[in-house]
């Protein structure tokens, strides 16, 4: 590959990732992402030849474009976009627009340019419309490309740059100047080659260095970009007038609503996730009366909402819940929770305990639930027989119109369980509609009187029908009841360690006041059939679990990383710290007392070692050189090199000895030259090889050179 069809494969590449990433995040529709990529493949066609638009003819498109972006945000408007998403739709498509337009058009290096800034700012609106790990993946796939091109960019302008030097340098055109280039283009395109690995390197340097930052950098309190689409639609149920029917429209839908993690959860351990409660009958549905609507916002800095109290920290449950934009502003959780604690501006509570905050149609959010899920003793609520306090008669209220024979019903019901308290009376009505009834999702019970026609006629329902049926049965035995609108636990994924809640989730149940305890005890009338959870299995089952707990990491750890997390991480790597620090200690401790109390052995041991290895290397030195000089020459072993020249220090100091010294003017090799002796001659040629040439003498030549040294010493001593 050239380098020049190297960069514009790039250049193209980078557009295209940003443009998927758009495309990806909800932000662009996929026919208007496939006509793009249709107009890319053409430009890259078109890329030098006469059928690219002039820069003229492409200035003139671009500035059609800004009535375009005006008659596209309004076309946006009357097709009934949500008001958060126009502008954000009609932004995109401006961009994409924008892009096309400088793709096919002859394009300079400001063009380029252009290009890489629009690709760059579909990447950062992908970011704000994103909350899945699929992202990530866009987006390592879009800074290698980025990165890649932005190389080959620069290597082009200096390329340009300096074949422009060139030509203005007065050489002759023979010159090696410009013969270097022809011997090398056999690797002209080593560079494009050699490219993609630079860009891999920088990419991961750029994590490396930006992980800490993203750790420690402060944290705001939202997102910079809304969702382009809204929350989950048609979101019924969860507001302060319900209708008999609203929450069988929900369970009829598989949409994913939230993911809850317990710490510490127990497989035995049932939750609901309680939503809204609801306290006045209407005959057709249940709403909140008046009392019921009287709430009380809390705020705080920190983000930790309480409540109310626990006896006891160890009967808390911790959740951590991952919901879903939708069109309610319930937060849901686990009964009686004690406190809240979120990235919110406020936290409102109800009269009847029900959790809300601001909507959040267009966001995912994260918070924390602690609930006292622990219930009184049975023997305790069996023996309640307490007075219900002021205020609690519209606990006990039903329409003067209801059927006679929904009172009978519940009179004979606790005559024949033979019920004398509350309690039991409760569970004797639980068990008669589990058993004696049966679960559908389909609207049977209708007329005026739904409740009666379900009671009496089709005896069968779903959740709704069931849990109105037992608290107006409660009510009309002068039992306090109120019916509360959540959902089930939802499918346990192992892989996320989290419960999956979907809408078909949704259920409706029943909660009983007793005064004693001053808590509300939750019962469930409606058969197993309704209360059951699907279990997905198989390859593709596991793989959707997997995919859900990949995601889930992703928004906790990425998109849902706040100041909350931030301490968290801090308080961990503290604790761990700690725990290193402590643990190096201690094994400094048990080291030390290791050696006092055998330091004596340890240094005869040392000393002993160390005297050892001495005398084997004077008996190696001694036995290669013999006593004269086995202080100054390096053992060395055979077949390895030495580096040492202090022999030839000797040769002069013997040459001296005769009357023979070098001048100052002369090299070596001159003067064992102009002395006429052989040996000489031979040494000062090894003392050039290992001085000047950078080699290393041989074992051999070594023994050789100290013989002819000894030669000239015993030579010397003779003439004395």
């Amino acid at each position: 590959m050239s380098f020049k069809t190297y960069f514009q494969t790039f250049s193209y590449a980078t557009v295209a990732v940003a443009t998927l990433a758009l495309l990806l995040a909800g932000g662009l529709p996929i026919s208007i992402a496939v006509l793009f990529w249709l107009l890319l493949a053409a430009a890259w066609k078109c890329e030098g030849t006469k059928w690219q638009l002039s820069e003229r003819v492409g200035l003139v498109v671009v500035l059609l474009s800004i009535p375009l972006f005006f008659l596209d945000w309004k076309y946006q408007k009357l097709i009934g976009e949500p008001a958060g998403s126009v502008g954000v739709n009609a932004l995109a498509h401006l961009i994409v627009f924008l892009s096309a337009v400088k793709l096919l058009q002859v394009k300079k290096d400001r063009d380029w340019v252009f290009l890489y800034l629009i690709s760059f700012f579909e990447v950062l609106l992908a970011a704000g419309l994103s909350f899945s790990p699929i992202f990530l993946g866009t987006l390592t796939l879009y800074l290698l490309c980025g990165l890649s091109t932005m190389i080959a960019f620069e290597i082009q302008k200096s390329k340009r740059a300096i074949a422009a030097t060139e030509t203005r340098l007065l050489v002759p055109p023979d010159s090696r100047i410009f013969k270097n280039p022809a011997r090398r283009s056999g690797r002209r395109n080593a560079e494009a080659n050699r490219l993609p690995f630079v860009a891999i390197f920088l990419l991961g340097l750029i994590f490396v260095l930006a992980l800490p930052l993203f750790l420690v950098a402060p944290r705001v309190g939202s997102v910079a970009l809304t969702r382009a689409s809204g929350g989950l639609a048609n979101f019924v149920g969860f507001s302060e007038n319900v209708t008999l029917g609203e929450i069988g429209s929900l369970k009829r839908d598989n949409t994913v609503v939230m993911h809850i993690r317990i710490e510490d959860w127990q497989p035995r351990r049932e939750f609901r996730w309680r939503g809204v409660a609801l306290d006045e009958f209407t005959g057709h549905g249940w709403k909140k009366s008046p009392v019921a609507r009287r709430s009380y916002p809390l705020t705080n800095e920190k983000g930790f909402f309480q409540l109310g109290t626990t006896e006891a920290l160890h009967r808390l449950t911790t959740q951590t819940v991952f919901l879903e934009p939708i069109e309610s502003p319930v937060l849901f959780a686990a009964t009686r929770p004690v406190a809240i604690e979120g990235e919110f501006p406020f936290v409102r509570v109800d009269a009847e305990g029900s959790v809300q905050t601001s909507r959040h149609e267009f966001d995912r959010i994260i918070y924390k639930a602690l609930s006292d899920t622990t219930e009184p003793d049975i023997a305790l609520l069996r023996a309640d027989a307490r007075p219900y306090p002021a205020g609690f008669e519209r606990y006990l209220q039903y329409p003067e119109s209801l059927d006679s024979r929904i009172d009978a019903r519940a009179n004979a019901i606790a005559v024949n369980a033979h019920a004398r308290n509350r309690y039991d009376v409760a569970k004797a009505i639980e068990s008669e509609l589990q058993s004696d009834y049966g679960y559908t999702l389909e609207m049977k019970a209708s007329g005026p009187d739904p409740l009666a026609d379900f009671l009496f006629n089709v005896k069968t329902g779903h959740c709704e029908y069931f849990s109105t049926a037992m608290a107006i049965m409660l009510r009309t035995r002068g039992i306090a009841a109120r019916v509360v609108n959540g959902f089930l636990p939802g499918e346990y994924n192992e892989a996320a360690g989290a419960f999956t809640v979907r809408q078909s989730d949704a259920h409706s149940w029943v909660e009983v006041y007793f005064p004693e305890s001053h808590s509300w005890i939750t019962f469930d009338p409606t058969p197993a059939a309704g209360r059951s959870e699907p279990v997905r299995t198989g390859f593709t089952g596991q793989l959707g679990k997997y995919a859900e707990a990949l995601e889930l990491i992703w928004f906790q750890y990425v998109i849902g990383y706040d100041k909350q997390e931030q301490r968290s991480l801090a308080t961990s790597l503290r604790n761990h710290m700690f725990d290193y620090g402590r643990s190096a200690a201690a094994l400094v401790s048990s080291f030390r007392a290791m050696v006092s109390s055998s330091a004596r052995a340890f240094g005869l041991i040392a000393g002993g070692l160390i005297t050892a290895l001495l005398l084997v290397f004077a008996a190696k030195r001694v036995r290669r050189f013999g006593w004269p000089h086995w202080l100054k020459v390096w053992r060395t072993e055979t077949g390895q090199e030495s580096s040492r020249v202090d022999f030839y220090e000797r040769l002069m100091a013997l040459l001296e000895q005769r009357g023979v010294k070098r001048e100052p003017h002369q090299t070596p090799l001159e003067f064992a030259t102009s002395i006429n002796i052989p040996d000489a001659v031979r040494i000062t040629e090894a003392y050039n090889r290992v001085r000047f040439g950078v080699e290393n003498l041989s074992a051999s030549e070594l023994r050789e050179i100290e013989a002819r040294l000894s030669e000239f010493d015993r030579q010397n001593k003779a003439s004395l």
